[in-house]
């Protein structure tokens, strides 16, 4: 597994070269999942998905996992004695594979600190609306719309950001922005935003692979390209 790089300027994240090995954390349907195959199926990221994880059997991300070949695993909150125990299996199980990259894709867990500490700057997540607004515990799903919806907000759209132990707070990589029409539902809005999260997710994976996100504190920087990093 890479390792993050420390440059002076701040700590460079991803890697620069070859292939990565990515593991998608999945709970549902996955479509973010299957946007990240036909990126790596297209040659746009330079990468594969090396194994997806689900906390349900009942998933159809994992009938996309099959499909395309990918080696898929079940782990099921409620046969793990607390959150500590289930994490410490998700590591092992991901270190298995050689994941360079983690990716949430609809993943329905809060990842204990002790996970986030141990892979930190190598987990991302994508959110369906603009962060830090509409985020939080609590906030998926059709509700992140309904909020959107009920807030009277003129621009919505979704996050790609790298995880850290607050939920939904970690450091910014991505965003897009999709404006909110008079007539919307939560349906027509969440479609709308569907449609950008699939092209957003593998751009920021595009941009882990090539060395090109550099994260101080909070805040993430998107290098030209990866010779940037390097402190003259």
């Amino acid at each position: 597994m890479t390792d993050a790089v420390a440059q002076s300027r701040g700590r460079a994240v991803g890697r620069s070269g070859g292939l990565i090995g990515i593991g998608v954390l999945v709970s549902g349907g996955g479509t973010n999942l299957q946007a990240i195959l036909d990126a790596c199926a297209r040659g746009e990221i330079p990468g594969r998905v090396v194994v997806v994880a689900s906390t349900t059997a009942k998933a159809y991300a994992l009938v996309r996992a099959r499909q395309a070949g990918v080696p898929a695993v079940v782990l099921a909150p409620w046969s793990f004695p607390d959150r500590q125990t289930y994490d410490a299996r998700l590591a092992e199980v991901l270190q298995a594979h050689d994941v360079d990259l983690i990716c949430l894709a609809g993943f329905l867990r809060i990842l204990t600190a002790a996970f986030v500490d141990r892979f930190r700057g190598r987990i991302m997540n994508i959110h369906p609306a603009l962060l830090p607004a509409f985020g939080g515990v609590g906030m998926y799903g059709p509700h992140v719309h309904e909020t959107v919806l009920a807030s009277g907000a003129k621009i919505s759209g979704c996050t790609v950001h790298f995880v850290d132990e607050t939920p939904d707070g970690g450091p910014i990589i991505l965003q897009a922005a999709v404006p909110v029409q008079d007539d919307d539902s939560v349906e027509s809005l969440a479609a709308r935003i569907a449609e950008q999260e699939h092209h957003l997710y593998p751009e920021a994976i595009r941009l882990f692979a090539g060395g090109r996100l550099q994260m101080n504190g909070k805040r993430v920087r998107i290098t030209r390209d990866a010779a940037e990093l390097v402190p003259s």
